[in-house]
């Protein structure tokens, strides 16, 4: 008859001291394995410090003996695409800006780079759709309502100076006065019903005809007797359902009495020609353009 060997006992591991609710708490060693781990990552870690960009200082990053760089891996990738763009984007700058769209292969290139160009400049402003947010004096570039003219080329004349900037001495410029300053309140309330009265919007009658005499002494030289707005100015149409900072009585009153004065930035020193050219393309083709 064999008899089994006893079975070596298994060293019993020390308490903490900790009970809680009748339990016990042991004071169980880590795993070999997990600890072998944890040192490995610590190894690892030191040694991606070392050769890889790591610790942030006040105005840059430790560089790491390898001298990685993952923004100039970008910059590389940017530069390639240029110098394999370099012969179309040369024709863009040089073709002329209305014969653009008769070239399929031009148009085609200078739509999809200037879609990703207004997606990275112009969304921020105009959204992603180029839509806008209406009575937040970012305009909508769908429809065909152009302060400045929505044909090819003043679209691109308005992109690369930009609106009432003080960076560009061919800025498109326009200044509506603050009227507070010059009428009456009951006088600039007449003018609301006037504005109000000319766009087909519900108005008080008598008020508006009082603010028809007050609306040709002091809107009509920009805006035209009838209110039909003046390009050359850009002096909007007051008699159209585009309204860039609201229709409201409450919105009209606001923009006579203080005026408005949104600012575009010029892009001709952050674009080249080329690229302002495609932002001008794709803008134009998005259906508002003229």
């Amino acid at each position: 008859m064999s008899v089994r060997p006893n079975k070596p006992a298994k060293p019993q591991i020390e308490a903490t001291g900790h009970v809680w609710d009748g339990i016990e708490e042991l004071n169980t060693p880590m795993p070999r394995w997990w600890l072998w781990t944890f040192i490995a990552c610590i190894i690892w870690g030191i040694g991606y410090a070392i050769a890889y960009p790591a610790w942030p200082m006040l105005s840059r990053a430790t560089p790491g003996l390898l001298g990685a760089s993952t923004r100039a891996d970008v910059a590389e990738d940017i530069k390639r695409f240029e110098l394999a763009n370099a012969e179309i984007s040369a024709r863009l700058a040089a073709a002329d800006l209305t014969a653009i769209a008769g070239d399929v292969a031009l148009q085609s290139y200078a739509t999809s780079a200037g879609a990703a160009i207004f997606r990275t400049n112009c969304s921020q402003c105009h959204g992603s759709g180029a839509a806008g947010v209406q009575a937040s004096g970012y305009p909508n570039l769908l429809d065909d309502d152009w302060l400045w003219g929505g044909d090819i080329t003043a679209i691109h004349a308005t992109i690369a100076h930009g609106i009432r900037n003080d960076t560009d001495p061919d800025a498109r410029f326009s200044q509506m006065p603050a009227f507070v300053d010059i009428l009456e309140k009951p006088q600039i309330a007449q003018v609301v019903q006037h504005v109000l009265a000319i766009s087909d919007q519900d108005h008080d009658a008598a008020m508006a005809q009082d603010g028809a005499a007050l609306f040709g002494e002091n809107c009509a030289s920009c805006h035209g007797d009838g209110g039909l707005g003046n390009r050359e100015l850009g002096a909007p149409n007051l008699t159209d359902a585009i309204w860039l900072y609201g229709k409201s009585p409450e919105k009209l009153l606001e923009t006579i009495t203080y005026s408005r004065g949104g600012v575009m930035p010029s892009w001709t020193q952050k674009l080249t020609e080329a690229e302002i050219r495609a932002v001008a393309s794709y803008v134009h083709q998005l259906g508002g353009g003229e």
